[in-house]
């Protein structure tokens, strides 16, 4: 029996008839005939074991003497016949979709097609036109490995556990391990751009000091390039092109330079190096989310590759449209059938074995809506789909943190705030309307308020709470945050696609140059936005996200798009990074940690309560009156102040906030009355925070707003609130 956690299929040790060896268990429901080809330590073929129907696509095998560390691959039998989405082709070696393990290089798979065709990096033939290569590819295909799963459940049970950081506390960071510390001078130059480097002390005191909790990783399966990048001699940088879901990707490890690994042994020392990573960062108290791709597979669109899924029978692995051509929701070229049972039960048991085999917090869900997306409703999104509900519910996930792209490219693939209760979801209304407010584009303060409060348009229903919107200013797809202040439009010629790849609509500014200048004026304004828009993001209600770079001021020249580029355009510029900028958002963080106000996990109401007391949140305008309907809606004021009085978890309030963002020309804030210290002045990069921070000075009467600035002042309701200095 195998645990529990283990992939339910592949290839397991097991103990029958009093024989140890390896069961053998293979899903491919059209196949006619699935066999299991053994390999030597030095590629060698050494056997070929054909596999027996057991019934519901299923074939099976037990093979005594075979040991942990096995390599092998799967050829499948069975009609070839596009037109009605059957590709079988038992001269292609394939890749068991359940391995824990493979070696073998993977840096050209995108050539390896089931079908023949001249030149795979420029087809011209039709689909319905292709005919099964003949030729065995044996030699140029990974190798799976049977993996001891008690063991690799042994070490997962042997890492330090996650921290469990309280919903309101969370802090995202999303970062690409390599790009992460590929330059940073502090890390030794074998382990930059490695797991390794990310858990060198350096780096885990970097994200201390920033009061980073959970990392959010950019893809880490094992993944490949597509064809069209190796045409044009790039490669996939940010790893959205999944090969095998169980294995980390053997790229980011330092024990093989960066390389896959050529033997079992290698191959070890790649999960025990990935979980070594997930130990150090739990012992600093950092959770480690993986951003994951179930929308589809490296094996692109019939054009593609044929290294696993399709192989094994395209009709049930893949969501199929019409004349054997599979529907393509995810702009890759297909799109995986999530409501198939078996793909459903692949998709849980990679989650079940990352989170008890690596120890890993969670994960994003890239394209989340194709996850919900049910065949038999016509493919149409549903919020209690299956896959959806199965996540929620399992004993080992539902604990775990779940965060959605709410979206995808196929019909009606938009859905922020749709998602069931327990999900937290890309915030894409928070990222546009804040960046509409400080940069200058069409924008209101009652869409301003809406965004800082948790965005309820959105999230209001179903017992959501303001921290189910994942509040982001700016992600690894889009400009980064020097570059949205820096860049009035997108410049990604550096991708072969005459700059038509990229999001044209990305609300950015530059200040009056277009990208590097030395103009004091320009930099100043830059300056501005930068903190403003952390100071707002910080500072609003839901679960922040930043972009890894963006604390430190690293650009990518203008381009937004840049999931081709391994190289100093995403590595993070360590060497010119801007300390004073980092340390303004730990800064922030602190400020959040120290304020209840600004992490609430309750939805303001606005009224006063029956007894009289003062209501969790009142809006005002420059002359310190409310604000009328006409007022919420103009576009042409840009001056907005908001009294926060909340308590720490539900209990009675021990201070008011005053919170003020201000966009537009000069201004003075009539201040509500009393005395008010000062704890953040985004546009003096002022912060005041923590226990042996400095008192901010005190305020009373009005504030002078000269530059665009957020601002947070504080007034104790029982005692004094520490004010020095008052200023009026």
């Amino acid at each position: 029996m195998t645990h529990t956690a283990a992939p339910a299929l592949g290839a397991h040790l097991v103990c029958e008839h009093g024989q140890d060896g390896v069961r053998f268990d293979v899903w491919a429901p059209e196949a006619t005939a699935v066999e299991v080809q053994l390999f030597g330590p030095d590629r060698t073929p050494t056997g070929v074991l054909p596999l027996d129907a057991a019934g519901d696509g299923l074939w099976s095998r037990f093979v005594p003497g075979l040991g942990a560390g096995q390599p092998y691959g799967l050829r499948a039998h069975g009609p070839w016949n596009p037109e009605a989405g059957q590709r079988f082709n038992p001269a292609r070696l394939l890749m068991d979709p359940w391995a824990p393990g493979f070696v073998g290089d993977t840096a050209r798979l995108a050539l390896q097609t089931g079908h023949a065709v001249a030149n795979p990096l420029q087809p011209v033939e039709s689909w319905a036109q292709h005919r099964p290569e003949p030729a065995d590819n044996a030699s140029s295909m990974p190798r799976c490995l049977v993996v001891d799963s008690a063991a690799e459940l042994a070490a997962g049970a042997a890492i330090t556990p996650g921290p469990g950081t309280a919903p309101d506390r969370v802090v995202l960071y999303e970062a690409h391990v390599k790009a992460l510390t590929r330059l940073h001078p502090e890390i030794p130059p074998a382990q930059r751009g490695t797991y390794a480097g990310l858990a060198h002390p350096a780096m885990r005191e970097h994200l201390r000091r920033l009061g980073v909790t959970t990392v959010c990783l950019l893809p880490v399966h094992a993944f490949t390039s597509e064809r069209h990048l190796l045409a044009r001699g790039l490669t996939n940088h940010w790893g959205y092109n999944t090969l095998n879901a169980f294995t980390p990707h053997a790229g980011y490890a330092a024990c093989t330079a960066g390389r896959d690994p050529v033997d079992a042994v290698e191959a070890q020392a790649v999960r025990d190096e990935f979980r070594a990573m997930v130990d150090a960062l739990h012992r600093d108290g950092i959770e480690v989310v993986l951003d994951v791709v179930f929308n589809h597979t490296a094996e692109s669109d019939l054009d593609g590759p044929t290294l696993s899924w399709r192989g094994l029978g395209q009709n049930h692995w893949y969501a199929m449209g019409e004349r054997g051509v599979p529907h393509n929701f995810s702009g890759t070229g297909n799109s995986l059938n999530v409501s198939e049972p078996r793909v459903l039960q692949w998709v849980m048991d990679s989650l079940r074995w990352w989170v008890a085999a690596y120890g890993v917090d969670g994960f994003r869900f890239d394209l989340a809506v194709s996850l919900g997306r049910d065949a038999s409703q016509g493919h149409r999104f549903q919020r209690h789909h299956a896959l959806l509900a199965a996540m929620r519910q399992d004993p080992l996930l539902r604990g775990v943190r779940l965060i959605a792209e709410p979206w995808d490219i196929g019909p009606d693939g938009h859905h922020t705030g749709g998602f069931a209760p327990g999900w937290l979801e890309w915030n894409d209304a928070f990222r546009d309307g804040v960046r509409a407010f400080w940069l200058g584009h069409p924008a209101s303060r009652g869409e301003l308020a809406t965004r800082v409060c948790g965005s309820s348009d959105k999230f209001r229903h179903g017992a959501r709470t303001p921290l189910a919107s994942v509040n982001l200013l700016t992600a690894h797809d889009g400009f980064n945050l020097a570059d949205l202040t820096a860049y009035a439009r997108k410049h990604n010629r550096a991708n072969g696609e005459d700059n038509r790849d990229g999001h044209g609509h990305n609300l950015s500014a530059n200040g009056g140059t277009e990208g590097p200048t030395d103009q004091p004026a320009v930099l100043r304004r830059r300056g501005l936005w930068r903190r403003a828009l952390l100071a707002t993001l910080f500072c609003a209600q839901g679960t922040p996200q930043l972009l890894a770079g963006d604390e430190i001021g690293h650009s990518q020249r203008g381009n937004n798009n840049a999931y081709c580029q391994d190289n100093a355009l995403t590595w993070l510029d360590w060497p010119h990074a801007d300390p004073a900028l980092a340390a303004f958002v730990a800064g922030l963080t602190a400020l959040r940690r120290a304020h209840p106000g600004l992490r609430q996990a309750r939805w303001f109401d606005g009224r006063p309560p029956a007894d009289g007391a003062t209501p969790d949140i009142a809006w005002f305008d420059t002359d310190g009156a409310p604000l009328s309907a006409p007022a919420w809606r103009s576009q042409e004021h840009r001056t907005l102040a908001a009294i926060i009085t909340v308590g720490e978890g539900g209990q009675p309030a021990q201070e008011s906030l005053l919170v003020v963002w201000h966009a537009g020309e000069a201004a003075e804030l009539q201040l509500p009355p009393g005395l008010w210290g000062l704890r953040l002045d985004s546009a003096r990069a002022l912060v005041v925070a923590g226990p042996d921070a400095p008192d901010g000075p005190s305020i009373e009467g009005r504030l002078l707003l000269s530059e665009p600035t957020v601002c947070v002042l504080v007034r104790a309701l029982h005692g004094p609130s520490n004010p020095t200095d008052p200023v009026s």
